[in-house]
């Protein structure tokens, strides 16, 4: 299916938008790509495991101010703007190149649905686990993924849906906030983040009621509306409602399935390895998501229960009832490097599967030789 995005954003279309055209003149004409977005994607992963590094159990920023030193804030805000602008010019230089292909399309969301993650984790090291005077508590840390990766999921299940990808407009607000949050942190230091802002609320309150705010109110009516609109003037994908609401199915159940989990964990599994579990959070949530992005370009059914359901429902099983007992952390951990490789392999394998359909490289604008 041809590729349609819309972007009705203000701060896009006449800021970011204007930047990104400046930058494409200066990317030389033989990269590919799809290199450009891996390069950014490598960018966010090389940048969290940089921050996880100093601050594994986010509370490096609420224990002892510096704990994190100054230049890896404003090697996070680099990353995070480098990131940000490859992953805005990669479609544009697709088709200055004219290399747009499907391959393209998978690559940039597949990769994104990842990334969506990794800022916000990334970003969590910047204000701090709860300590009883300061910081977020990590429930709050849970609820505020699962709102931002509900978001993405609802801008692919409208594609889905209408054929017309929407940009939300909170991506590049996101962004340019995230950007400005590392800039504050590296200039002012950690302690910004902890003393209350406007009328006893703190930065991060802001930012999470703005967040919750921003999706309830905008994103989320304006997915319902545009699906409304494609009803009326009947171009829907899919005739009926259960079609339509397909592939919801798997995304609310692992996010039924993980909340269980945390709620109900006897050694409070969340608190006890909040980078590990909000990790395998995003991991399962992108390989979930990336299923019904390839539905929705191949035109296939996505099926009612992903693959990746069964072996989560055991482990939490096994964890809520006491099974596991103090192997708990043991279990998650093994389960995690699991999901995160069984992710990294489909990646791989459709990746190949479609550089050899389409005849063409991932990573090179020369063409493949035909048997």
């Amino acid at each position: 299916s041809q590729y349609s995005a819309v972007d009705t954003n203000p701060l896009s279309v006449y800021i970011m938008q204007p930047i990104w055209n400046k930058i494409i003149k200066v990317v030389p004409l033989w990269i590919a790509p799809n290199l450009l977005t891996f390069s950014g994607f490598v960018m966010i992963l090389f940048n969290y495991f940089l921050i996880s590094f100093y601050d594994w159990d986010y509370t490096a920023s609420g224990s002892s101010p510096g704990l994190v030193p100054t230049w890896v804030w404003l090697f996070s805000a680099f990353t995070t703007f480098c990131a940000y602008a490859l992953d805005s010019i990669d479609g544009k230089h697709a088709r200055r190149t004219q290399s747009s292909t499907p391959l393209g399309e998978l690559f940039d969301h597949g990769l994104d649905s990842w990334a969506t993650s990794i800022f916000v984790l990334s970003f969590f090291s910047v204000c701090s686990r709860d300590n009883g005077k300061t910081g977020v508590s990590v429930y709050t840390m849970y609820i505020y993924l699962s709102i931002v990766l509900f978001n993405f999921m609802c801008s692919h299940w409208e594609k889905y849906n209408t054929g017309v990808l929407f940009l939300p407009w909170g991506y590049d607000i996101s962004q340019v906030v995230l950007i400005a949050a590392y800039l504050l942190t590296s200039a002012l230091g950690v302690e910004v983040w902890q003393k209350p802002l406007l009328l006893g609320y703190y930065i991060t309150d802001i930012l999470v009621i703005l967040l919750i705010g921003f999706s309830l109110f905008l994103s989320f009516p304006q997915t319902l509306y545009n699906i409304h609109r494609a009803h009326l003037k009947k171009t829907l994908k899919n005739d009926s409602l259960y079609e339509g609401l397909l592939p919801l199915v798997s995304p609310l159940l692992l996010f039924v399935l993980l909340t269980v989990w945390v709620v109900l964990s006897p050694s409070n599994i969340l608190a006890k390895q909040p980078r590990l579990f909000l990790w395998m959070v995003g991991v399962a949530f992108s390989n979930v998501i990336c299923k019904v992005i390839i539905c929705q370009m191949s035109g296939t059914r996505p099926e009612l229960f992903h693959w990746f359901l069964f072996p989560l429902a055991l482990v939490v099983y096994a964890a809520i009832s006491g099974l596991l007992g103090w192997m708990e952390e043991a279990v998650l951990a093994v389960f995690t490097a699991l999901v995160t490789a069984a992710h990294v392999h489909y990646g791989v394998c459709v990746g190949r599967q479609l550089s050899e359909h389409l005849n063409i490289y991932i990573f090179s604008l020369k063409k493949r030789a035909q048997e």
